[in-house]
């Protein structure tokens, strides 16, 4: 099934899906959230909701991804970024977990950004495809690619 795209009322041009539209309501509201304009919102709590709501597949992954991260790296700061579970550091974005479902992918995936510390020859990843289940290797992987972006 293809998603519905939102059109430029002045072109008729496909400019966003729903999905897309949605991970940037999701990003004004966290922003509204940071700002002190909507209180009561403990960033580490929104994360665990935010994984509750996940389908069984995401939800599992996510919880994984979510303690093996707070474990390697526990001076990451949980907070949502684009509506997916995220984790910084002095405010900076370091890695993110995008559920499957997100943007209706076959995957879901870690992905880091430019604030982490994983620059290494020419070129780097900075997104990894996750399997279905993650072995305790995998775990290892996750944990140590984590502590590095972590610095």
């Amino acid at each position: 099934m293809k998603s519905k795209t939102r059109t430029s009322k002045a072109t008729s041009k496909k400019v966003f899906t729903d999905e897309e539209m949605g991970a940037m309501q999701d990003r004004i509201r966290e922003e509204r959230v940071a700002s002190g304009r909507e209180q009561g919102v403990n960033d580490e709590k929104a994360v665990l909701a935010k994984i509750a709501e996940l389908s069984k597949a995401d939800r599992a992954m996510g919880e994984r991804i979510h303690a093996v991260v707070t474990k390697a790296a526990p001076g990451l700061s949980p907070k949502l970024w684009y509506g997916m579970p995220a984790y910084a550091k002095n405010g900076k974005l370091i890695c993110h977990f995008q559920p499957a479902q997100k943007f209706k992918t076959r995957y879901a995936t870690l992905g880091f950004s430019d604030a982490a510390k994983l620059d290494e020859g020419t070129f780097w990843p900075v997104a990894y495809a996750l399997p279905p289940e993650l072995t305790k290797a995998d775990e290892s992987r996750i944990a140590a690619l984590v502590k590095k972006a972590a610095g």
